[in-house]
Order: C-alpha cells, then sequence, then structure tokens
C-alpha cells in the first residue's frame, strides 16, 4: 500500500481582481501549507474504486464525483499502456468547503500518489499542468511549499521566506459555497489590485510577517461572512485574543486562522477557544511546506 499527504492550504492574504470576459477571477495570494491535513492511500484492486473514511466523510456521500476522481482520469488519459486497477482510499481529516483547500490538496496527493502506477513517464511540468487544470488551487496543491499564486492560480513563484508558523485554525460548521461567495463579491463591484505586493525581505519571526500581513487583506473576507455569519463569529473571537498576531479567513471562507509568535501561545489559544466554542473545530498547526509524506 503507497500513501500520500494532503496539507491543508491556508491563504496568507488573498487579492481578487475582476472577473475577465470568461468570468475568472485574477487573483494574487501568498500561500502556504500546514502540517495537518487528509490522507490517501491505494492499492492494487480487481477495479477502479474510490471509498472515503473519516470525521468529515459524511460531507461527501453522495457527491458522485470530486477532484480525486478528476484528477485520475486525467492521469489516465496520459497512460500509454493498459493500467492495472487500484483501490484508492481518502481519510477526510479537513471540513468541507472551507477554504483550506481540501479538495485540490486531495487531487493533488492522487496525482503525486497513483503518477507511477499511471503515467510513468509524465515529467513535473506535465503532472503540474493537470494538476492546474483541476482549479484554481490545484497547481499551488500539488506540491504544498508555500508560493505566490496568481492568474487563475496557475502561475506560482517563489513566497518570500519566513519562519515556520504556529497556527490555530477555526471553523465553526457552516460550509460557503465559493460559488455564492464569488457572486456576493461581484455584487459590491469593488474589485482588488492583483499587483505582487513587495516584501521588505525574508522574514525572521512570525511577528514580522504577521506586521506585513497587516497591511494586506483577504478580498472575499467580507463576503464570506456575509453568506455564513459564523465565520465573522469565529473571527472576531480570534481577534479578541491576547495570542493573535493576525487573524484572517482563509481562501473564501469557513476556517479562520489566528498566526501565534510561538507553539506555547497557540496552544493556550487553541485551548482557550475550545473551552470558549466546544462545537467548533479547532486544531493547532505549523504553516511551511512541503511536509514529508509520513506526516
Amino acid at each position: 500500500m503507497a500513501t500520500a499527504f494532503a496539507p491543508a492550504k491556508v491563504n496568507l492574504y488573498l487579492h481578487v481582481g475582476a472577473p475577465d470576459a470568461c468570468g475568472y477571477h485574477p487573483i494574487c495570494s501568498l500561500m502556504a501549507f500546514a502540517d495537518l491535513g487528509d490522507r490517501l492511500s491505494a492499492q492494487a484492486a480487481d477495479a477502479m474504486d474510490l471509498k472515503v473514511h473519516g470525521p468529515f466523510a459524511g460531507a461527501l456521500a453522495g457527491e458522485g464525483d470530486n477532484l480525486v476522481l478528476r484528477a485520475v482520469r486525467a492521469l489516465l488519459a496520459q497512460a500509454r499502456a493498459p493500467v492495472e486497477p487500484v483501490a484508492i482510499s481518502l481519510e477526510k481529516r479537513l471540513p468541507v468547503a472551507s477554504g483550506l483547500g481540501g479538495g485540490s490538496s486531495d487531487a493533488g496527493a492522487a496525482l503525486r500518489l497513483l503518477r507511477q502506477h499511471i503515467a510513468p513517464d509524465l515529467d513535473d511540468a506535465g503532472l503540474e499542468a493537470l494538476a492546474a487544470g483541476l482549479g484554481s488551487d490545484g497547481a499551488a496543491c500539488l506540491w504544498g511549499r508555500p508560493v505566490i499564486a496568481q492568474g487563475r492560480g496557475e502561475r506560482l513563484s517563489p513566497a518570500p521566506g519566513f519562519p515556520l508558523l504556529d497556527v490555530v485554525l477555526v471553523h465553526a460548521g457552516a460550509p460557503v459555497s465559493t460559488a455564492e461567495v464569488y457572486r456576493r463579491y461581484d455584487a459590491l463591484g469593488v474589485f482588488g489590485d492583483v499587483t505582487p505586493p513587495a516584501p521588505p525581505g525574508p522574514f525572521d519571526s512570525a511577528a514580522e510577517l504577521a506586521g506585513w500581513l497587516g497591511s494586506l487583506r483577504n478580498d472575499l473576507e467580507a463576503p464570506a461572512i456575509d453568506v455564513a455569519p459564523q465565520v465573522g463569529a469565529v473571527l472576531e473571537t480570534l481577534r479578541d485574543e491576547p495570542e493573535t498576531l493576525l487573524a484572517r479567513v482563509s481562501g473564501s471562507g469557513g476556517a479562520c486562522f489566528a498566526l501565534c509568535a510561538s507553539d506555547i501561545e497557540a496552544e493556550s489559544l487553541a485551548e482557550r477557544i475550545e473551552a470558549l466554542a466546544p462545537a467548533w473545530w479547532v486544531r493547532r498547526c505549523r504553516l511551511g511546506g512541503p511536509w514529508d509524506e509520513a506526516t
């Protein structure tokens, strides 16, 4: 059995421009990846199959199609010889529709996991092209390393240097529709500048990075809160806590993150949030990447 780790994605900032003629919004986003996420495994089988289990498997029940299956089909289209079938198991540990890139990261893990089995001649550039074709987070989530994503998410450049970041992720339980968030964003009619902001240089501490990120934003934060007011409640709670250097919505919403100065502060914050709101999903983690497949 082979396994692959699918880390949660966090948008440290997310600037979103006006839609183009095809309705796509250009973005500029600094993405980092957590040492927690979903996990995929694969083994030989009599027929191609995908089974989902784990704490958030129920949210995918009856979905029929998902990004993992699309990733497998994309690989199969590259196969030059008949492929022996495999059974894929997805352990769904991340909340669904949470802005943490779970589906895209799952797809990236599937591409890494199954390339050698299905399309061994496909090089990294070809794999990256397949990942980019699966959605705006696909290219960044393939390798799970910190990047600045531009265009539709397919143009990647190195992130500014920063240390491993201690973060608390919080999700109130309300799934947030990305399509609805963008509809409400468009209705506002005020679009962001997607020119990459120039960082002052490599950051030596979380506090330095938080100071710079504070001058930036997530343009989808307000419409995400409009779609799901629970997101606003999480954000307000995090921003009121003394350990929080910066709190922000990730992606199109659902989950929020609080950046802390160290693991001690993150642990203290996570414990307090869990006591304040036992129904919320709260996880302390570190941001950076890429993470070893054995994480």
